[in-house]
């Protein structure tokens, strides 16, 4: 693998069953780049991040660069937002976990626009917006090389999505990270990301904005016309 790539992918395949969900998707990711992946419902876009992450089976090859740390924010928590769990229990297990001291919750907090004070609330208080930053503090306990995020703003609304990017924009300038998101909001990813992966059970495109978000590109991905207000 290229010692500047932060993971390589090759002839990634995935099946559940006799129903192909994935099939030949191989592209590379430098450190630094901002991976957006976009496409149609059911085309596979989760599996994917699940397959890079070992959380699915597949054939073909996943290749980490030795000694990446990676920051997971998945589209849905897998636990139940109504149960007295608190933004700092749930930060706090990562922490402990990792025998990571508290003086890092608070800077992770900041970095991601939260005061401290939230820290004593219930999950299910807090805005969706306060909810998704909450969650991109946990992932970045540890320092990771990688944030890799699954619809990062499904249940944020219109001006607070341009925000979450603004601040992973952030973050990636700040700290050198590598993102790679899955997502339907193709506005922002044309204006945040450098490399776009068009998927749809195969890999349409993989490659620029100004390339992978042409019409013609969007009309095959999506089988209709999709409109972009703003490309890069």
């Amino acid at each position: 693998m290229n010692e500047q790539n932060i993971v390589a992918i090759n002839n990634l395949s995935v099946r559940f069953g006799d129903r192909t969900v994935l099939s030949g998707i191989t592209f590379n990711l430098a450190r630094g780049d901002f991976l957006g992946v976009i496409g149609p419902n059911g085309s596979g876009k989760t599996v994917l991040l699940k397959a890079a992450l070992g959380e699915v089976s597949y054939t073909g090859s996943v290749v980490w660069a030795s000694g990446v740390k990676i920051g997971y924010v998945p589209q849905h928590l897998d636990l139940d937002r109504y149960l007295t769990l608190t933004l700092g229990d749930f930060i706090q297990l990562k922490a402990r976990i990792l025998n990571i001291p508290f003086s890092e919750i608070t800077k992770v907090m900041t970095l991601v626009g939260l005061g401290k004070e939230l820290l004593p609330r219930p999950l299910n208080v807090l805005s969706g917006g306060q909810l998704q930053r909450g969650l991109i503090a946990f992932a970045l306990l540890g320092k990771p090389d990688i944030l890799v995020f699954d619809e990062p703003t499904a249940s944020v609304d219109n001006p607070g999505e341009e925000r979450i990017y603004e601040l992973l924009h952030r973050l990636q300038d700040d700290f050198g990270l590598t993102i790679m998101i899955v997502s339907h909001e193709l506005d922002l990813v044309s204006r945040f990301a450098n490399k776009i992966l068009c998927l749809n059970r195969e890999m349409i495109c993989y490659g620029s904005p100004e390339h992978s978000l042409k019409p013609e590109v969007l009309d095959k991905l999506y089988g209709h016309s999709m409109h972009i207000h703003e490309l890069k």
